[in-house]
C-alpha cells in the first residue's frame, strides 16, 4: 500500500497510577522468562484511509476492546515485529537495530496491504515506550527489554477486502533465555509433510498466519522430544529454509557458514544479517545459497559439516545437536560448537555495550 509520508506525529501521554511494585518488578527481573509479564504501559496509535496515522497515546497497559466482526479475526490482517533494549555499561539503554525492523515491517505492511508506517515514527514510539518503562530493562547479560510492536486490521464488517481502519500497537517484556535450555543444543524435528510458506505467498513477511501454520508441525516436534522445527520449500520438498522463527547456520570444515538464500518465502532476520556481517570480520567465509536436506545429512555423516545452529531475536543463537525424522535421525554434535559460540558472544558483547559499535547498529534511547 502506498501512500504519501504522514506528518509528525503528536503522542498523548497518560501515565498509570497503578505501577507493578518495585519488590514484584524485581522478582519478574531477576526471572524474566520469555513473553510472560509486560511493563507499566503500551503506546496505540490509530489509522483510517482518510485521515493516516492519527491518535497516538502512551497509555496504561491492559486490554484492548475490538468489535467481533473485526477484520483481523476472520482475515488475518496481522503484522508484527520482534526488537530488544539493552542495558548498556553506561547506564544508558540502547536498541538493537530498529531501523531494520522499521522497515522490515514496511515490507509486511506491503506484503498484507496494510499502511506503511515511516521509520522515524516507529522508532520515535519505540523510544517513547522504553523510556518511559526504563526500569524494566534487566541488567545482566543475556537479559533485555523485548519490544513487540504490532500492527492489526481493525474494521468492523464482514467484506473481504483490505480494512480501511487499523492499530498500531507497542508492548514490552523482560526477557531471559528464550529456550530454557540456555546456551545447550537442542534438537529438531523435519516437517516432511507441512510447509512454512510458498513463492508468491507470505513467507518474506512476519504475519501471524506464518507462525499458527506452523504450529501443527510444532506440536509435531514436541511429541519426538525435539524443542523446534524444520521446514523444507514448498515446490520440492528439497531445501531447507527456516524454522518455525528462527534462520539457520551451517558450519563447514573449510570454515565457510552457509545460511538458506532469501527465496521469498523466508523471511529476512535482522540477527542472520548481523551474523554475515560479523562472520566474515572474522575470517569465515558467509555465504548465502540453497542447501537441501540431502547436503545437511550427507555432509554431516562425512564430517563436512562441523555445526548447525539458528538464530533470531529472540533466541539469539541456538546449536542444534540432532535431526528427527520420521523413520530416522541425525546427530550433529553434543556440545555447542566454537564458531556458534564465537558468533553469539560476538553478537552479545556489540548488543550489551562491552565492545565498540562499529556498524552503528545500537540506537541510544534519549
Amino acid at each position: 500500500m502506498t501512500m504519501a509520508s504522514d506528518p509528525p506525529l503528536e503522542i498523548a501521554r497518560e501515565h498509570s497510577t497503578s505501577l507493578v511494585p518495585e519488590e514484584r518488578r524485581s522478582q519478574v527481573l531477576a526471572s524474566p522468562g520469555f513473553g510472560r509479564t509486560f511493563t507499566d504501559h503500551m503506546i496505540t496509535i490509530d489509522w483510517t484511509r482518510e485521515r493516516g496515522w492519527f491518535g497516538g497515546r502512551l497509555r496504561p497497559y491492559g486490554p484492548i476492546s475490538l468489535d467481533p466482526s473485526t477484520n483481523v479475526f476472520h482475515y488475518g490482517q496481522s503484522i508484527f515485529e520482534g526488537l530488544k533494549a539493552y542495558a548498556q555499561p553506561d547506564g544508558s539503554t540502547a536498541i538493537f537495530r530498529p531501523d531494520q525492523n522499521a522497515i522490515r515491517l514496511q515490507r509486511s505492511a506491503e506484503r498484507l496491504a496494510l499502511p506503511r508506517l515511516e521509520v522515524e515514527t516507529f522508532i520515535e514510539v519505540i523510544d517513547l515506550l522504553v523510556s518511559t518503562d526504563r526500569a524494566w530493562v534487566p541488567l545482566e547479560r543475556e537479559k533485555s527489554l523485548y519490544l513487540r510492536p504490532f500492527m492489526i486490521a481493525t474494521e468492523p464488517g464482514l467484506g473481504v477486502r483490505s480494512a480501511d481502519e487499523v492499530l498500531f500497537v507497542v508492548i514490552a517484556s523482560p526477557a531471559g533465555a528464550y529456550f530454557p535450555e540456555g546456551v545447550k543444543p537442542v534438537s529438531i524435528w523435519l516437517s516432511e509433510h507441512y510447509t512454512r510458506a510458498s513463492s508468491g505467498g507470505t513467507g518474506a513477511a512476519k504475519t501471524a498466519g506464518n507462525y499458527a501454520s506452523s504450529l501443527v508441525a510444532q506440536q509435531e516436534a514436541i511429541a519426538h522430544g525435539c524443542a523446534q522445527v524444520c521446514f523444507l520449500d514448498a515446490a520440492e520438498r528439497r531445501w531447507v529454509e527456516e524454522l518455525g522463527g528462527m534462520n539457520l547456520f551451517f558450519v563447514y570444515d573449510d570454515g565457510s557458514i552457509v545460511t538458506p538464500e532469501l527465496s521469498g518465502s523466508i523471511l529476512a532476520g535482522i540477527t542472520r544479517s548481523s551474523l554475515l556481517t560479523l562472520a566474515e570480520e572474522r575470517g569465515h567465509k558467509a555465504v548465502e545459497r540453497r542447501i537441501s536436506v540431502d547436503e545437511w545429512r550427507t555432509d554431516v555423516a562425512a564430517g563436512h559439516i562441523t555445526e548447525v545452529f539458528a538464530c533470531g531475536t529472540a533466541a539469539v543463537i541456538s546449536s542444534l545437536n540432532r535431526l528427527v525424522w520420521t523413520g530416522g535421525e541425525l546427530a550433529i554434535r553434543d556440545d555447542v560448537g566454537p564458531v556458534a559460540l564465537e558468533l553469539r558472544e560476538a553478537l552479545l558483547d556489540v548488543q550489551h555495550g562491552v565492545v565498540e559499535d562499529t556498524h552503528g547498529w545500537m540506537h541510544r534511547v534519549p
